[in-house]
């Protein structure tokens, strides 16, 4: 059970109690362990299709917020506009290098990432950012897509919970739902995800290791070799930390 059952773990205890103490009728128990049994099931199917759900009931939700909801303020300094060719979510090792060519290349770039340091590392290499969950859909709605291309997730995979939601996926959603009609390219690390996520609805799957490899014969064929984008190495104190 995910820890959101806890409370449902609990009322059933302290029914059982009540019921060996003589304070709670039989029938009592048999009414709330089939309540948990039905909320734990239903619960496990809402939080799976979670997006989906808020994109069907988003328009009867207006009613219930607060007029004038105070929003976090922008970052200072920073200008965002419908203008980026690519946006790439994970700004890691390898996003950092698909960023770094894109930009050699005079395609203008929009990093984003859920982590501070990541943030700060492409504004030292002199790309564009924006800090921000990519499984958050008011997040993915609010970005300047309107003029987007192509859409890069290059975020590791870390399933969690019970119903092991993949981010790859849950963006590709989104970035659809927010109206994006450009392309998508997510990486994956291993072949066998290829397939589903193709049919999850990505333009492109990216396999790193396998490209290099890839890239690797052509140069020992006698492909030319193309000049190297250096990226400074990354400062050891902010290495321990990531």
């Amino acid at each position: 059970m995910r820890q959101g059952d806890t409370p449902r773990e609990f009322s059933l205890i302290f029914v059982a109690m009540g019921v060996s103490l003589g304070h709670v009728q039989q029938d009592a128990l048999g009414l709330v362990t089939m309540v948990g049994l039905v909320t734990i099931a239903a619960s496990t199917y809402m939080i799976t299709y979670s997006h989906q759900l808020y994109a069907i009931f988003e328009p009867f939700l207006a009613i219930f917020e607060r007029k004038a909801t105070p929003r976090e303020p922008p970052e200072a300094g920073a200008h965002y506009d419908n203008g980026y060719t690519v946006v790439i979510f994970g700004l890691g090792r390898f996003g950092t290098a698909i960023g770094m060519r894109l930009k050699k290349r005079g395609i203008r770039v929009l990093g984003v990432d859920f982590n501070p340091l990541a943030i700060r590392r492409w504004r030292e290499l002199g790309l564009e950012t924006r800090f921000g969950d990519a499984t958050d859909p008011e997040f993915v709605a609010e970005l300047p897509l309107a003029r987007t291309d192509w859409i890069v997730s290059t975020i590791p995979i870390h399933p969690s919970g019970l119903s092991h939601e993949d981010t790859r996926t849950t963006l590709i959603q989104l970035t659809r739902m927010a109206g994006f009609s450009g392309r998508l390219a997510v990486a994956s690390h291993h072949s066998v995800d290829t397939q589903d996520l193709l049919a999850s609805g990505a333009d492109m799957v990216l396999e790193p290791f396998q490209d290099a490899a890839d890239r690797a014969v052509d140069l020992l064929c006698g492909a030319p070799e193309e000049a190297r984008t250096e990226i400074p190495p990354i400062d050891t104190e902010q290495k321990q930390e990531t």
